[in-house]
């Protein structure tokens, strides 16, 4: 069979269930679609045949495991087999799981095995799952920033996130292939890159080693000649815990990657060039800014196109973008999704297999400039602007139709620079003070 030119276009719903504290904030409660069926064929309409979607444990069993309630995935993934459309099935998205759990409880992960292999049994015919959303970036924000339960913020509290959500895939996944056995594996994580000041160059390499925790224990590559072997020991993580990846990976059958805007950092030991921006401290240097380096004049940047040929090269491993999406004005929506197109097909057509461009947040999102700390503060639409009585398709919409059956699309708006290309990006500058940087 001839293989395909150009990447798949995917879709994906934004289904985050994050607890702060001891409410949970649910975005399929609040982009309504728990309550509209007909979103499906709205997304089928566009051309989608692969949907990244939520079939939550805290949502199907929220308090207890011996009495789930299957209606809501019942009726929607039956619904989506009638249209044609493959789900990857997400178990936990950004979740602490119910709260007969959490991330740093020792059941998260067994509980997470047995729910698991219950949607397995359910639903036999599944092939695809992401277990865990992101875990690294989950672990980050919960377990080392404390902006999400169980509220962390220090490095031991972070890799014991970590571990746990990864071991909980690790059980997850063999609980779903004993009842499935062909099933796969679809990992994402947001890898981001850091830059910096030679100041903080052991703080960079750090981070840079750090952002591939997720796919290198997986994949057995954490071993006592891994850079990082030493600090996951020192900060509690038993030997025992990493041999069980060594000894038996899981390696995924697809990487996804998610890219944002935000995912390259720019750090800066120099405070007082960026006033207003907090201090945070590391593993290796006690103040510095923490920026997005698409917003630093001066601050060198990879891009996506060098971001994924290094994971490509890293692991050899079948991949696609698994989360695209830009909140911003419609023009610019459409401009970060075409760039990451043409991004894509171009990776794609120089040798690596990657294999889609998921259209996220085709529903929006709420609040994640605040990074889901507070509820109703602000909305991002995305193909759909769910703020009326009806989902309404903004100029997404027929980009993203023109890519899924098509294969391309033309506008005037995409000859045009995004404002991550054009000096109007910039709040602070490092232009001329400093010429020399630590590049990654």
């Amino acid at each position: 069979m001839k293989q395909a030119t150009t990447v798949e276009v995917w879709g994906g719903v934004e289904c985050t269930c994050r607890r702060v504290g001891d409410n949970y904030s649910d975005q399929l409660v609040r982009n309504g679609h728990r309550e509209r069926l007909d979103d499906l064929d709205r997304f089928a309409d566009l051309g989608l045949r692969t949907l990244r979607y939520p079939v939550l444990w805290e949502n199907v069993a929220p308090e207890s495991l011996d009495s789930p309630d299957w209606s809501w995935p019942d009726e929607r993934l039956a619904r989506l087999q009638e249209l044609g459309i493959t789900p990857i099935v997400g178990l936990v998205h950004h979740g602490s799981g119910p709260r007969y759990t959490s991330l740093a409880q020792p059941n998260f992960a067994t509980g997470l095995a047995r729910y698991a292999r219950m949607v397995a049994e359910r639903y036999p015919w599944v092939m695809d799952y992401t277990p865990v959303n992101e875990p690294l970036t989950t672990a980050r924000f919960s377990g080392l920033y404390g902006l999400w339960y169980p509220h962390g913020r220090d490095d031991t509290t972070f890799l014991r996130l970590l571990i746990n959500q990864l071991y909980a895939t690790w059980l997850a996944m063999r609980a779903i292939r004993e009842v499935n056995p062909a099933a796969r594996l679809v990992q994402t994580e947001d890898l981001g890159q850091a830059h910096g000041t030679p100041a903080l160059a052991q703080q960079v390499e750090f981070e840079n080693h750090r952002r591939w925790l997720t796919f290198d224990i997986l994949t057995g590559q954490l071993t006592p000649s891994h850079p990082l072997w030493g600090y996951l020991r020192t900060n509690g993580i038993a030997e025992a815990e990493l041999q069980v990846f060594i000894d038996n990976p899981l390696p995924p059958d697809l990487l996804g990657i998610n890219h944002y805007a935000t995912s390259e950092r720019y750090l800066d030991e120099r405070l007082n060039l960026f006033p207003g921006e907090p201090a945070l401290q590391g593993l290796h240097h006690t103040a510095y800014a923490d920026l997005q380096a698409l917003r630093v004049e001066g601050a060198p940047v990879s891009g996506p196109d060098a971001l994924l040929r290094a994971t490509w090269d890293r692991y050899h491993l079948p991949m696609a973008i698994t989360e695209a999406h830009l909140g911003c004005t419609r023009e610019e929506q459409m401009r970060w999704l075409y760039q990451l197109w043409q991004v894509a097909n171009r990776v794609r057509a120089s040798g690596v297999d990657l294999r889609a461009l998921t259209v996220w947040s085709l529903l929006g999102a709420f609040d994640w400039d605040n990074l889901l700390t507070q509820d109703g503060a602000s909305y991002e639409a995305g193909v759909y602007d769910v703020r009326g009585a009806q989902p309404r398709p903004t100029a997404l919409h027929a980009l993203v139709q023109g890519l899924a059956k098509q294969g391309d699309y033309t506008h005037p708006v995409l000859t045009n620079p995004g404002w991550w290309q054009r000096p109007i990006r910039f709040d602070w500058s490092v232009k001329a003070k400093d010429d020399a940087y630590c590049r990654a």
